[in-house]
């Protein structure tokens, strides 16, 4: 696996993620298995890891410190960061966006996750403590995301989340692309309730339709699933799609 360090560089074309972070052990951790992992061994991938401690400044390796104005905890430096990620971009590409997971950012979403996709790859920087300097994300201008309204002890889940979600809609990674188009979240709803053997289970049946083998049927039943769902527990969801799509 083309895991690298601070001077490390890749010759693929490949889609690509380099990840900053003070735990590069946590990587590629779950992406290293199914099929985000298969699709790294065969190359359809590639991801670099930095420690972003290889940047520290002075006798003591500093890679945060204090905040100005006061407060509790403490802050990672623009020194140091704005360093890692300036050789980020020298091993892996100046083309690739530059990712900072934080509360203050855009919600991850497929749409995010498919235009992503669709680039030449990303440079994760994983925060840690309170958060990092505002004038490093600013010159490096990096692209705020957030994984949802909770609180998480660093970016380092976030950016697996991110990758697992991007990777699987590389090519080469997921053998069915076609199922890929009717996932949760690809259409705007959620996805219909799915049933395989045994036909009954515990007294419980599968719908009759699913085994009428009327394609037609089928699918229309499966979309009326997706709303109903959808309209019942993200409400959210529900009122943009049906803005764009019952008008």
């Amino acid at each position: 696996m083309p895991l690298t360090g601070k001077d490390g560089t890749t010759d693929s074309n490949n889609w690509s993620a380099h990840v900053l972070t003070l735990y590069p052990d946590m990587f590629p951790g779950p992406l290293g298995q199914s099929l985000a992992g298969r699709g790294l061994e065969k190359g359809a991938w590639d991801l670099q890891v930095s420690n972003i401690r290889d940047y520290a400044v002075g006798k003591h390796n500093t890679v945060d410190d204090s905040p100005f104005g006061g407060g509790a905890g403490m802050v990672m430096r623009p020194d140091v960061l704005g360093n890692a990620v300036d050789a980020a971009k020298a091993a892996s590409g100046d083309d690739k966006r530059v990712i900072y997971f934080s509360p203050r950012g855009r919600v991850l979403d497929q749409a995010y996750v498919r235009e992503i996709s669709e680039g030449p790859g990303v440079i994760l920087v994983c925060g840690r403590f309170e958060g990092i300097d505002q004038r490093v994300i600013e010159a490096r201008q990096m692209e705020e995301v957030c994984l949802g309204d909770f609180i998480l002890s660093g970016g380092e889940i976030a950016a697996l989340a991110m990758l697992d979600a991007v990777v699987r809609l590389l090519p080469g990674v997921t053998g069915n692309q076609a199922s890929l188009t009717e996932e949760s979240f690809e259409t705007g709803l959620l996805e219909y309730p799915h049933y395989t053997r045994p036909p009954v289970w515990e007294d419980r049946g599968v719908p009759d339709v699913l085994l009428s083998g009327h394609h037609e049927k089928i699918k229309e039943w499966r979309q009326r699933c997706s709303e109903e769902l959808t309209k019942q527990r993200r409400a959210d969801l529900w009122e943009r799609w049906s803005d764009e799509n019952l008008k």
